[in-house]
Parts: C-alpha cells; structure tokens; sequence
C-alpha cells in the first residue's frame, strides 16, 4: 500500500495529498523533513536555559522573575497559539502552513541574536512562538497523512522522539554555543530553517485543507490572557509575597479567564478546543499525562542549569555536557524500547512507567547531590533516569493521543496535545521559579531549596502516573 494518498487536485476537500513536483515523496521523506522544523521548535524551547546567567551579564538583567520571561513569553505564546493554527491547518494547505512558519521562526531567531536588551529579546522571542506555533500541528498533520493507518503510531513516535531528544538536548547544544556567545544560541536556527525551507519547497507535498469552520479568535484571547497571568503570579509570587493584594488579584484573574475560556468552548457552536475531543480514553489519558510530565521535564532542566552554573560555578560548556547524557538516553528507549514495550504491555503501562523514572532520577538528585561537586556519584545517575523516563514517556503519550484522531482532525487534535505539553512547560518553570527564588539567576540559592525544587519536580512527574488508568484499557497495536 502506498504510503502517501496521492490527490486528484490541490485544492481538494478531500485532505489527500500531492507531491510538489514530480514521483510522490515517501511517508519517510516526509517525516525527515518536517523533522527539521520539529528539532527547531523544540531546541529553542530549553537551548536558552543555559545562556540565562550570560544574558543577565550581557543585557544588565539580575532578576530571575524578568528573565524568566524569555523562557515563559515563547512557551505561552506557543500554548495559545497551536489549537488556533492547527484549526487553520486542518482548513488551509498544512504545507504552505508549514513552510510560512519556518520562515517566520528563521526571521525571529536573527533578530533574537541581535537584540540589545532583555525587553527586545523577549518581543523577538515571542515572534518565534508565532512561528513555532505554525510549524508544530501542520508537521505532525502532514506526518499523519503521509502515512497509512497502521504506521501513524510509529511515525508518531518517531516525530515525537525528534522533538523530546531536540528539547532534552537542548542545554547541550546551548552549552557548547554559549561558549562563543548567547547569541549564537539564536544563530544556529537560521542555517537549519534555511535548509528546511529549501527542500520542504521542492518536496513537501501540498495537503489540501478540509472543508472546517473558521477558528474561534475568542477562545485564543482567552487562554493566552489565562496561561499568561497564572504564570506571571507563580513567577512573581516570592516577589510579591504569596498573600499580597497584587499577587492574589492576578491569580484570580487568570483563573477566571481559563474558566470562561473551559465554559465558552463547552457553548460555542465553534469551540476553539471541542469538548468532544475529551470524551476519548486516550485522548483524555494522554493529555493528562501530558501537562504533568511537562512540567515536571520544565521544572528537571532548568533546576539543574541553575544549580551547576548558579552554585558549582560551572561554564555554560561544561553543564552543557555535564546534562548530555540524559538526552543521549531519548532516541536509544524510544527507538530501541518503547514500541517493542507498548506492543506488549500497552501505553498506559509504558507511559507510567516513565513517569516513575523520571520521577527517580529527580529524586536522586534531591538524595545525592551535595553542595561540593559530585558529578558521578550526584548528577550522573538522574540524569540518565531522566533521559530514559523522557523516552518512554513522550513518545508514548503522543501517538496515543494522535492514534484516536479522525483525519479531518489530524492538525487541530494534535495542535491541543501540544497545547497542554507547553501549558505544562510554563507551569513548570513558573513552579520552580517560585521555590527557588527571583534573584541572582540562582546564584547562592541553599542547596536545600534546591533539594525542594527536585522534590516538586518529582512528584509532579509521579503524579503523571494516575491519569494513565483512563489508558489501560486501550488494547495496544503491533
């Protein structure tokens, strides 16, 4: 059976696809592709992490609070935008969808390299969310069409695996550039869409949109202003103080906007999010898993950044490689163990499991690590139980999600997955903000705050092993 549905013209209804030029590109071609933009997307959510400490040097910003911000602008922006994209991509060519936001995240990331203060940096960063936030549902929504029915959960995997090992790896990539300059951080994503633009033009299929109502812009509206004032009051909360006028104002305030967002899609006749959606065992499952996972891998790796370069006094170079082994461990269970482990025990079983290693390897470090370096005996080990919880656990997540959407859903049901992942990012550095304090980019922070920082971390991730019994009746597929 081919793998790539060939259409009989472009602008089809129908959603089946049609090479650009020339002999049909193969599901793999196309997942190669899209890939690029995957690891782009991904990198530049944690590539920053390690530059932080240079950034507040270079740009005259100490306050961990606003340069936060940097991190959270990009992820909230990402988070709200994706459903409202993938809602267009599933209407409008998902490949013109594509290419558009490699473009637009290219643009960005040189101007991010060029900003001269931290306020610039952020408005630029926000920009490449906007990118992002095109490229992520029109990837995935060409992957899904691209291949048959029985190979979506492993393209599915194999998409996802990019992503995490991108995102794992990226205080690695960030370390060695840091080593030159922050700003390089942003440079090194302008070869790669370039490259990415170039052959997705000449062999991208087009994907023809389906005939879908337009978005809802309300419900955009609505969960940016929600996600964005919940996350500016766990940020600012050790500022303000956690029972402060101000504190307790925007806390409310985001609440009620994420609760009128919940009940205007539950009465819209155009939701932005389908209350449908969550009615699937798996989708539900999977989402869960998904915002809690999250942020506990958020709140992983920006805790251990600050604690070797704020505390151990370690180069940007050196925590960077330090962190490598972790994200080493992704592609090696995703590809290596995870399918052979959901066709045997189904992913409700895979995912907690991840989920409980994950949680080990944090807890490790609450355990092991002392205030005088003990990269063996400390960092080593939960950084490799980490790597192996991420690798069983994203992946799995993801085409589990993806495995119960219609094809006409293929974009908008991905895009709300991905959603709820970067919800989960934000909330996760928000949450580890608040623990460890708003000052100093964590520099002189007691090993003990540290130590409670891991401890939230961790049981965010064990917590992501509950939801997984809306999974464990899903028969798994071979």
């Amino acid at each position: 059976m081919t793998e790539l549905m060939v259409g009989r013209r472009r602008g089809a209804s129908s959603g089946r696809i049609a090479p650009r030029r020339g002999a049909a590109a193969s599901g793999r071609e196309v997942l190669l592709i899209v890939c690029a933009g995957v690891v782009l997307v991904n990198l530049d959510l944690f590539v920053v992490n390690v530059a932080l400490p240079q950034i507040a040097r270079d740009l005259g910003e100490r306050d961990l609070g606003t340069l936060s911000w940097v991190l959270n602008g990009y992820a909230v922006v990402y988070a709200a935008l994706l459903v409202f994209f993938g809602r267009l991509a599933d209407r409008y060519r998902r490949d013109l969808g594509f290419l558009l936001g490699v473009a637009v995240f290219t643009v960005a990331s040189a101007a991010c390299a060029a900003a001269t203060s931290v306020a610039m940096l952020i408005g630029f960063r926000l920009l490449q969310a906007v990118g992002a936030a095109l490229v992520t549902p029109t990837s995935l929504g060409l992957v899904l069409a691209a291949h048959s029915a029985e190979r979506r959960q492993g393209a599915v995997r194999a998409w996802t695996a990019v992503g995490g090992m991108a995102a794992a790896v990226g205080p690695v990539v960030g370390g060695l550039l840091v080593a030159a300059s922050w700003r390089w951080t942003f440079l090194v994503n302008i070869p790669i869409g370039v490259a990415a633009l170039a052959v997705g033009y000449r062999r991208l299929p087009h994907l023809a949109g389906q005939p879908t109502e337009r978005p809802d812009a309300l419900g955009v509206l609505l969960a940016t202003g929600g996600v964005g004032l919940l996350t500016a009051g766990l940020v600012r909360g050790g500022d303000w103080g956690w029972s402060s006028p101000p504190l307790l104002a925007t806390l409310l305030g985001g609440a009620v906007l994420v609760a009128l967002f919940a009940a205007h899609c539950a009465a819209s006749r155009n939701p932005l999010v389908a209350p449908a959606l969550f009615t699937n065992r798996a989708f539900t499952g999977a989402s869960a898993v998904a915002v809690l996972f999250s942020a506990s891998f958020a709140g992983m790796l920006l805790s251990i950044v600050l604690w070797v370069q704020g505390y151990w006094g370690w180069s940007a170079l050196r925590a960077g490689l330090a962190i490598a082994p972790g994200p080493l461990m992704v592609p090696l269970v995703s590809f290596g163990v995870a399918g052979a482990l959901i066709a045997r025990f189904g992913p409700a079983v895979v995912m907690a499991s991840g989920s409980a290693v994950f949680g080990a390897g944090l807890a490790w470090w609450a355990l092991a690590i002392t205030v005088e370096p003990n990269y063996v005996s400390g960092m080593l080990g939960g950084m490799i139980l980490t790597g192996v919880g991420v690798g069983l656990t994203l992946p799995t997540l993801m085409a589990a999600a993806a495995a119960s959407l219609p094809p006409q859903a293929f974009a908008t049901g991905s895009a709300v997955v991905n959603m709820i992942r970067q919800i989960g990012f934000v909330l996760g550095v928000a949450v580890i903000i608040a623990v460890i304090g708003g000052s100093s980019a964590g520099a002189g922070v007691p090993l003990g705050v540290f130590r409670n920082a891991w401890w939230v971390a961790a049981a965010l991730a064990f917590a992501g092993i509950v939801p997984t019994v809306l999974l464990a009746r899903i028969r798994p597929r071979p």
